[in-house]
């Protein structure tokens, strides 16, 4: 039996697609399935490296872990990483292919329409069922001449597709008649249903305008989902993680949020952390009364460097780290931490050489080649927050392309178990320290203990705070999944769209 398929597609980015396909992955994995999630096409600067060295959307990983299944490149065959406000690395079954400006890439863009259709046709002779996110909003008119993201992709597979509006943001009811009116005939035909996401008040007074939607469209409004929050990764800046005021917690955190920051899902762990407040902060004022200053990672490193150093950041943190306050920085924060960054291959830009913040004796050169691997690394003995840590293995993985040395009488964080490589960098008083793991902070049992040396330093030696619980962010993810799907349950008819699943396009 041919696998069973549904799109879902959104009215705009983060809408709710990329939850909804998590949730239906784990309903169907709950009823016995074997079901896999698919995106064609993903423009994002949060990714993660699967088993076969590849590269993927971070949304896509989450989705297969819902669906019990290790991440693939066949889920998510092309990747754009921008790396420029006019140019995107081109990443096609996890492997760089080309950097391209927009209208290049769309000139030669169909050379990968065989690759998306080939990893589709791979998962759905694997599983029973396939659930399609898509990209962005399917009625971006100037694009769907060729489409095979969205609808376009839909007709070419059958693949009967739902419409998600996100309600939160306002002018919802326009915002899923406009859409579904833009549409080709075709593409249009593929819609079966309509669903609200992030609902917040009495559905009742809702309801007569969704009665009227559905006349007006001949389309079932299948749920209103209400708002919730969850600790999960989530796919591209619009999120609001990145615009919350940090709670006034015990323990205060600031990751610097750059022009370009990719990967900050490595962050989203400490929401699921009682006692930690974390903001993300773009002015040198926000830095006062942090305990922890983060540089995550970037996608365009050296020009990032340059808006730390005129915005007055790069100072700031200098000072701040000179007055006792930790400094982390992961990947290419991790190389900003250092005294020198080269690209001399113009990789990212073409600013060749600039000077790091000199807070670590380290020096990165960009190579051509991309690292992509699953990783573990053991930590080495430290001091200061990092007392406690010496010895845990971290599990996360590596994407980049510098590679970094040491200056003599540098020390490593850390061994990279696979073959034995020191890694990573820490200063000798334990508060300023990088690595190339993403996923560092996900490993529960370092994070607690360096979160306890952090309070035991701000008090002056009572660390306090939560020692215990599940060892990874993993094991509460699994949590969020299963809540995740519950909601999801509670607000749509499953046997309906199931029915809808069955009936195909």
């Amino acid at each position: 039996m041919p696998a069973l398929t549904l799109m879902v597609v959104g009215t705009a980015s983060s809408a709710g697609k990329s939850l909804l396909v998590t949730a239906l992955c784990r309903l169907f994995r709950r009823r016995g399935w074997s079901v896999a999630p698919f995106k064609a096409q993903n423009m994002s600067l949060n990714s993660f490296a699967t088993s076969e060295g590849g590269e993927i959307g971070r949304a896509q990983a989450a989705q297969a872990e819902a669906a019990g299944l290790p991440p693939s490149v066949l889920m998510n065959p092309i990747l754009l990483k921008p790396t420029t406000n006019r140019k995107s690395q081109v990443i096609v079954l996890g492997r760089v292919e080309a950097d391209l400006a927009a209208p290049d890439y769309y000139a030669v863009k169909d050379r990968w329409r065989p690759v998306v259709l080939e990893s589709f046709r791979t998962l759905a002779g694997r599983h029973q069922a396939v659930i399609i996110e898509g990209a962005g909003s399917p009625a971006e008119i100037n694009l769907l001449e060729g489409d095979f993201v969205n609808l376009g992709l839909a007709a070419e597979i059958g693949a009967p597709a739902l419409l998600v509006g996100d309600i939160d943001r306002g002018g919802v009811f326009a915002a899923l008649y406009g859409t579904v009116q833009l549409l080709p005939p075709r593409e249009r035909a593929m819609i079966k249903g309509l669903v609200i996401n992030k609902f917040r008040g009495e559905l009742a007074i809702l309801e007569p305008g969704l009665r009227r939607l559905e006349g007006l469209l001949d389309l079932p409004v299948l749920g209103v989902i209400p708002y919730e929050k969850f600790a999960l990764d989530e796919e591209d800046s619009l999120t609001d993680r990145l615009d919350r005021p940090g709670a006034d917690a015990e323990v205060k955190l600031a990751v610097v949020r750059l022009p370009r920051l990719s990967n900050f899902t490595d962050f989203a762990v400490f929401d699921a952390l009682p006692g930690v407040g974390l903001s993300y902060v773009d002015e040198p004022a926000s830095l006062a009364g942090a305990d922890l200053i983060i540089l995550p990672g970037s996608k365009n490193t050296l020009e990032d460097l340059l808006f730390l150093e005129k915005s007055g950041l790069a100072e700031a943190i200098r000072r701040a780290s000179k007055a006792g306050t930790a400094v982390a920085g992961l990947c290419a924060g991790f190389q900003m931490l250092g005294r020198m960054i080269h690209d001399p291959h113009g990789v990212e830009s073409d600013l060749g050489s600039l000077p790091g913040l000199g807070l670590l004796g380290a020096e990165t050169i960009f190579a051509r080649d991309k690292r992509t691997v699953q990783a573990a690394h053991r930590l080495r003995p430290a001091a200061g927050p990092l007392a406690e840590t010496g010895g845990l293995t971290l599990s996360g993985y590596e994407i980049h392309m510098g590679e970094t040395n040491l200056d003599p009488g540098q020390a490593h964080l850390a061994d990279d178990l696979a073959d034995g490589r020191p890694t990573g960098a820490v200063r000798a008083d334990g508060l300023v320290f990088g690595s190339y793991l993403h996923g560092f902070f996900d490993n529960l049992d370092f994070t607690r203990r360096f979160l306890a040396g952090l309070r035991r330093l701000k008090s002056g030696g009572t660390p306090g705070g939560e020692t215990s619980g599940p060892a990874t962010y993993q094991e509460i993810k699994e949590g969020e999944y299963e809540r995740l799907a519950d909601l999801a349950e509670a607000s749509l008819p499953f046997e309906k769209i199931l029915a809808i699943m069955k009936a195909g396009g």
